[in-house]
């Protein structure tokens, strides 16, 4: 779970409020001497915008997929989304609902939503399927000489700013800093974080750097401590720097092979590299900040602010596909050519989760889940269950 970087804010203000100011007044048009006719040219076609209405027949097994689990996950949902107005019927519906056989749930979904199939900007409907999990580490609350990399908690000297009161052009855009004098900078990268330059009280000290590194990716995981007790950590915040793939770096550096560079590849490559960990780890200036999660959570909270449903739990683009939203996924098991089609819940972002078309699969805690996760990289369609009435509008 990420914000867009403080650079790209900072690069948006400069770019559009003075194109903004300028178009309050349209400027006089020039003359421009009339040019020779040019013959058209045909534009690749792609939707008016990233939906288009489809048929519940275009959803694959959607006859005879179970729904069960996923019911439950929108339950879920519904606890974060009941008082909103665009589903405060459908989910006063589903509360009544007195049988949840298939049947019963099939015609529920079908009588309270309209399925869109998501597109890309090119018109391509294909995109990129990965998967999460929920990971432990071993840790300790004190520093020791076995435990000596810090988890930190959000620091008290990250600012968050908001600019949608002033400029509603950038809703949903908040950029991370900190004050320098009278001036708000961009906020610590990983490497000066790393040096200890945050202001942020360490909540665990754990073993293992690489493993603390995967731990941010994730977002959440659990803490194993010397007296065997496990402690919940959760996503409490970022630093605002963007989000660079240390696989993709391994393999421009021709280090690892493409087929290499899962999260397994990469950790075997860190234990045989330990002396070049620290400078890889660095490429990536991103940086996630944890809180200490209540003990008696069924699951990690995804961003909708609701536990995760293994396995039926998806995270994705909040700028396309509404968080909470059903979305029925199109894709396979990893490594595999068996189909992987169920209804999930959007339920989580990411800070690599960036595009129309693209999810990341959580499969749970333990690392078996961890396995299935680190294998995921698979092509994959997506329809979202809009409540009728609701429905987003096309051009």
């Amino acid at each position: 779970m990420s914000c867009t970087d403080f650079f790209t804010g900072i690069r948006l203000a400069a770019v559009l409020l003075p194109l903004l100011a300028a178009c309050a007044v349209p400027p006089k048009p020039a003359v421009v001497p009339p040019a020779a006719p040019v013959p058209p040219v045909a534009a690749p076609v792609a939707p008016a915008a990233p939906f288009a209405v489809s048929k519940w027949e275009m959803l694959p097994d959607w006859q005879t997929v179970d729904l069960q689990p996923s019911w439950r996950a929108f339950q879920q949902s519904c606890l974060a989304l009941k008082n909103k107005p665009d589903w405060q019927a459908v989910c006063s519906r589903a509360g009544a609902l007195a049988q949840t056989d298939n049947t019963s749930l099939r015609a529920f979904f079908e009588a309270a939503f309209t399925p869109y199939q998501v597109f890309n900007p090119d018109g391509s409907s294909q995109g990129l399927i990965t998967g999460y999990y929920e990971p432990k580490l071993t840790g300790s609350r004190v520093k020791t000489a076995r435990f000596s990399y810090p988890l930190y908690a959000e620091p008290d000297d990250l600012l968050t700013i908001d600019l949608t009161e002033l400029y509603p052009q950038f809703k949903g855009l908040r950029l991370r800093g900190r004050l320098e004098g009278r001036r708000v900078v961009p906020y610590f990268n990983r490497a000066e974080i790393d040096g200890g330059r945050a202001q942020a009280r360490v909540l665990f000290w754990v073993e293992n750097a690489v493993e603390l590194f995967f731990l941010q990716i994730q977002g959440s995981g659990r803490i194993e401590l010397p007296d065997g007790c496990l402690v919940k950590v959760g996503y409490a915040d970022q630093n605002g720097h963007p989000y660079i793939s240390i696989g993709k770096k391994l393999i421009e550096m021709g280090e690892l092979k493409a087929e290499q560079a899962s999260m397994q590849g990469i950790k075997a490559w860190a234990e045989h590299n330990p002396e070049k960990l620290a400078a890889l780890l660095e490429q990536n200036p991103s940086y996630v900040f944890f809180r200490e999660l209540p003990e008696g959570l069924s699951a990690p909270l995804g961003a909708l602010g609701v536990p995760l449903t293994d396995e039926y739990s998806i995270a994705i683009d909040p700028r396309t596909i509404p968080l909470g939203a059903p979305v029925f996924l199109s894709t396979t098991h990893p490594n595999q050519a068996a189909p992987l089609n169920r209804l999930m819940l959007a339920q989580d972002t990411g800070g690599a989760i960036r595009g129309a078309v693209r999810a990341d699969f959580f499969w749970g805690f333990g690392d078996q889940a961890g396995a299935q996760a680190g294998r995921m990289k698979q092509r994959g369609q997506l329809w979202v269950l809009f409540p009728k009435g609701a429905e987003p509008a096309l051009d």
